[in-house]
């Protein structure tokens, strides 16, 4: 039974207002069953097959290395959280345990009854500490450690986890004792980054090979080659409410966008998901073939200034001066075929606390004059010569033509003399923290459905891409609005944050998109699982005959 507990209300509750094959052969029987055959506890058997295509691709399917789309989709479907987002809800509910908040920095956790992972092992409160500290002590730098900064000693040169950060005082319970207050941590509990593995297979010092992996989940990885496909199989052992419809999932990754959208334009897949161009996506549904599905997205893409290396960049006028000149509806035309939407914060819309801090202080549309007269009040000589930076193919094909039309506006305007420069992903983070560029195009997608996740990683002390800004002020009300329980306050230190990002500028909002995919007829259930969290839930999908 659940131990009582008191529950507090927090700000970080109903954040949200908007609502992979070539099929080889697998080491499956006849009946397409397997290791993890049946599954499916709504008393219908689960059944059939379907392929899924992607160019996404998987660092490791260990969850303690890896922090990435392709990786965290296999890990949703093979291993259980503590909590879960359904598709299109607002709130994490009970996956593998029911959590709460005891206070702002207290969490207790009890654990459905009866788990197991799919060797048969119990799953129990051991295996949720292992989880977390393996994790931890880990640190791989291609995983997701970083998340669990709340519950770590703060030690970088030798990360643990924190002395009393969780407590297992019986097989079903979990108790998180925060570091600091943090309204956001009950969601982070629903990531992959907290998938729950079996201590007795995985090892605690390094990561497991990924075609050894099991879990609690409600599918079980039959074969992965790397690079090339994955099956997926329904698990006969699993018991909790993600009750696959769909036996038997292949996966084919595609090393480019034009194989996948020749693969489902032909329907030799069923599903195409991740990433296609926006020609590609308007040329399907305009063949009328297969459905372009669009769901709720968080997509977002923005330029960063650097700050910290003597550019330009150090120039607050300069970098309001592009801010005004930047037209995110031509970009938005030219580079997307209006498949994506103007950002005018740094913080997309549908998101409590968000407001278009950027259109209040600058306008939704360019302005020369007045980027004119904020470089001639501060004194800044013209043309300002900068470098502005893109990578050709992590962001997909259209990421050169935004940077050649964001150029072009900046040139146009007489005010700024640009060269571009471009890099492959690998040196591409290198290269901008370096300083090789002045002005360098990033995306993100969130790691849980709440306004923090688009300021503390960018704004605090220089943000993960480490581009010199930092703000007391910020880092204050960081603080304050991570740890503040009254929904309206918190509202109002978010657009506050907003409201200064806008001021000083550190990076400029460029785009927000959808969660788009494309499907044959045949397909039900993919539409649905198109929300905000980027959670592709096999479990729910389902061809029909």
């Amino acid at each position: 039974m659940n131990r009582p507990r008191k529950v507090l209300t927090l700000a970080g509750a109903g954040v949200l207002m908007i609502g992979l094959a070539a099929c080889g052969e697998s080491k499956r029987d006849d009946d397409g069953g397997g290791s993890g055959g049946g599954g499916g506890t709504d008393g219908a058997a689960a059944s059939g097959s379907f392929t899924l295509g992607t160019t996404e691709s998987v660092t490791a399917m260990d969850p303690a290395g890896s922090y990435d789309f392709g990786s965290w989709n296999m890990q949703y479907n093979i291993f259980q959280q503590l909590m879960t987002i359904p598709a299109g809800a607002e709130e994490p509910v009970p996956d593998a345990a029911d959590c709460a908040y005891d206070d702002a920095k207290t969490i207790t956790c009890t654990l459905t009854e009866g788990l197991k992972f799919s060797n048969g092992n119990d799953l129990t409160s051991s295996d949720v500490l292992f989880s977390m500290q393996r994790n931890l002590e880990i640190a791989d730098p291609n995983g997701s450690s970083v998340l669990l900064g709340n519950i770590s000693n703060g030690d970088p040169e030798n990360q643990k986890l924190a002395d009393g950060a969780i407590e297992t005082p019986d097989d079903q319970t979990v108790v998180f004792h925060l570091n600091q207050p943090d309204t956001t941590f009950l969601k982070l509990l629903s990531t992959a980054t907290t998938s729950i593995v079996d201590e007795d297979t995985f090892p605690a010092d390094k990561l497991l090979e990924d075609d050894k992996i099991i879990g609690s989940g409600p599918y079980v990885l039959d074969e992965y080659k790397d690079g090339e496909s994955a099956v997926l199989v329904a698990n006969d052992g699993y018991s909790g409410d993600k009750a696959p419809k769909t036996k038997t999932i292949f996966v084919k990754y595609y090393n480019d966008p034009a194989p996948l959208r020749n693969a489902i334009g032909a329907e030799q897949i069923d599903i195409a998901w991740r990433t296609l161009s926006p020609t590609d996506l308007n040329s399907l549904e305009g063949e009328g073939k297969v459905d372009v599905l669009r769901g709720d997205g968080s997509e977002f893409r923005y330029w960063v200034w650097q700050l910290g290396k003597g550019g330009p960049g150090k120039d607050v006028a300069v970098r309001q001066a592009a801010a005004q000149l930047i037209d995110r509806a031509a970009i938005a035309k030219n580079a997307y075929d209006d498949t994506v939407t103007p950002a005018l914060s740094i913080v997309p819309p549908g998101f409590a606390g968000q407001k278009d801090s950027f259109a209040d202080k600058y306008g939704e549309g360019p302005d020369v004059a007045a980027a004119k007269k904020i470089l001639q009040d501060a004194g800044v000589a013209t043309p300002v010569k900068i470098t502005l930076g893109y990578t050709p193919t992590h962001y997909g094909p259209n990421a050169v033509d935004e940077a050649n039309e964001f150029a072009a506006q900046l040139k146009d305007s007489g005010l700024f003399e640009v060269e571009i420069a471009d890099a492959e992903w690998e040196e591409y983070q290198t290269l901008y923290k370096e300083g090789a560029y002045d002005l360098f195009i990033l995306g993100w997608y969130p790691d849980i459905l709440d306004a923090d996740n688009y300021l503390t990683p960018f704004l605090r002390d220089g943000g993960f891409f480490a581009n010199g800004y930092s703000s007391p002020e910020v880092n204050k009300l960081l603080d304050q609005e991570l740890g503040q329980t009254d929904e309206a306050a918190r509202d109002e230190e978010i657009g506050q944050l907003q409201d200064i990002t806008a001021e000083d500028v550190p990076l400029i909002p460029s785009w927000n998109g959808q969660n788009v995919a494309v499907a044959t007829s045949k397909m039900s259930g993919v539409e649905e699982t198109l929300d905000p969290t980027y959670i592709f839930r096999f479990w729910g999908i389902s061809k029909s005959e």
